[in-house]
């Protein structure tokens, strides 16, 4: 039995994605990050970041005490090996996997995060943050379609947690100012996996919780506003 602790935001879809399509047994336990859930100290006792998602894996492949895995690359990693899923075998492929997983936990998710931030979130209009970031996730939708030119998924014919890991980062394109029809591989392979049985169940059930965080005063300083001593309880 997996734990999966996550809110519906991009990072926590990633591993939905992974457990629908591998068909692991698991259970939802949900953090809303705009109320505080992330600080609770029984969270912080298995996702120190204070970051969704994260993971306790129930029945671990020792048969020892449960493991908490924490940051959404390490999971995915973590749930491809444990199931020997979602992932290739040799070790070309394996790196070719590896190496996208951090490309989009490095650079794709982060730089999306912060177009997200000042164009929709920041309650001051900076116009050089905005064109920064909406110009740098144009970069990054340009590498990837690029890297799916003559490909069905980024390491080639197979389904992997590399793709996992980006697809969620897409789905937001409006918000992100892109538009898909500028990345034909990309729009591609995204309404590939858009129509996939398992990314929908994956997204249905996060849409029984709520599918963005309400950014109002209060909980933007619960999102926004942390330091190395803030919310520590």
């Amino acid at each position: 039995m997996i734990e999966l602790h996550y809110w519906p935001t991009p990072n926590g879809h990633k591993i939905a994605m992974f457990l629908e399509e591998a068909g692991l047994d698991y259970e939802i336990h949900p953090v809303n990050i705009g109320a505080g859930d992330q600080f609770k100290p029984e969270f912080l006792a298995f996702s120190p970041n204070n970051r969704i998602p994260a993971i306790l894996d129930r029945a671990p492949a020792d048969g020892g005490e449960p493991i908490g895995v924490f940051e959404s690359g390490a999971i995915l990693q973590y749930l491809a090996e444990k199931t020997g899923k979602l992932t290739l075998s040799d070790v070309r492929g394996r790196k070719t996997v590896n190496e996208w997983l951090f490309w989009q936990v490095g650079g794709l998710g982060p730089m999306a995060g912060q177009n997200h931030h000042f164009v929709q979130y920041a309650p001051e209009r900076i116009d050089y943050a905005m064109t920064r970031y909406v110009n740098e996730t144009n970069r990054l939708y340009g590498v990837l379609n690029r890297r799916l030119a003559g490909r069905a998924f980024i390491a080639g014919d197979t389904y992997t947690i590399a793709d996992m890991a980006s697809y969620p980062w897409i789905v937001p394109h409006e918000r992100q100012k892109q538009d898909l029809a500028d990345f034909p591989d990309l729009k591609r392979w995204f309404e590939t996996i858009h129509d996939m049985p398992s990314t929908q169940r994956a997204y249905e059930k996060g849409e029984k919780l709520r599918a963005q965080p309400t950014v109002n005063e209060t909980s933007r300083s619960v999102l926004f506003g942390q330091t190395a001593v803030s919310h520590t309880r």
